[in-house]
């Protein structure tokens, strides 16, 4: 019973240092503002929709305790077996994790007492799938909590796009980078409407939001995770053979308006948004 006791840490233990260090720092301010909108209970039946490396699943499950059942549910491999890493080291034992999608989640019917998504929802391939699944589990009076970046997000960034884009009469292009937003973060009043249609009242909508700073954009476009998450995208509304010299143009305007600015930042409006099964 008290386990908890043993604290015989190996501090240079690379295993401990390795799943110590486990936070994304993207994840991070949407997380923390989703882990204070969860209404805590004994006993609770849960899933995390989207939790690539760990979370926030891991410290949901230890949060609230062994008496608690807490699913994470994501197609993501490598990822997955990183989480794994964490939750054998860690020792919780109240985790079952399912390699899987939000449109086919292999749960009972009205199983489930809260289901989280930090961000996730917004990058599966057919929201109103996910959305009908979630409502399928969920038990009547279930909470519901999610976050989810809003479609003006970088808008710093895409306005410096928008400009070059326009500047080389580039206008297939323009409307596919508002298509691509438009697929990633949909407009609030319609999302809201959607969550709505599959069975849930919102409780509330919570606005927050933070920024990336940097010196100029030749950082920023260098910066690891700019690359890892967004680049790629940005890339493939693009010919090929063009790619460097629209690059080009926008690294110059942004570091442009960094001089003039001071500073180059991107803005990460978000959202809390808590509901309740009907």
């Amino acid at each position: 019973m008290t386990h908890y006791l043993k604290t015989e840490w190996d501090y240079n233990s690379k295993t401990l240092v390795e799943v110590f260090d486990e936070l994304p720092l993207w994840s991070a301010p949407f997380g923390l503002k989703l882990l204070d909108g969860i209404n805590y209970q004994r006993g609770m039946q849960v899933v995390d929709i989207g939790f690539g490396a760990g979370f926030p699943l891991i410290e949901i499950a230890m949060r609230l305790g062994k008496d608690s059942k807490v699913y994470g549910i994501d197609p993501w491999e490598a990822a997955i077996h990183r989480a794994e890493k964490k939750i054998d080291f860690y020792g919780v034992k109240n985790i079952e994790i399912i390699q899987g999608v939000a449109g086919n989640i292999p749960l009972n019917e009205h199983s489930i007492d809260l289901i989280v998504s930090n961000n996730g929802l917004n990058n599966v391939a057919d929201l109103d799938e996910a959305l009908s699944e979630c409502s399928r589990i969920m038990k009547t009076g279930g909470q519901f909590i999610q976050t989810m970046n809003l479609n003006d997000t970088m808008v710093e960034f895409y306005s410096v796009m928008e400009k070059v884009l326009s500047s080389l009469k580039l206008d297939s292009c323009l409307d596919s980078m508002r298509k691509q937003i438009y697929k990633k973060r949909k407009p609030l009043s319609q999302y809201l409407e959607l969550i709505k249609s599959r069975g849930f009242s919102v409780k509330s909508v919570t606005h927050d939001r933070f920024e990336y700073k940097f010196v100029d954009g030749t950082a920023m476009l260098n910066h690891y995770f700019i690359r890892l998450a967004f680049i790629g995208s940005w890339k493939d509304i693009l010919p090929s053979e063009k790619q460097s010299e629209i690059f080009e143009k926008i690294e110059n305007e942004l570091n442009s308006k960094s001089r003039t600015d001071g500073i180059m930042k991107l803005s990460v409006p978000y959202v809390v948004i808590d509901c309740k099964k009907q």
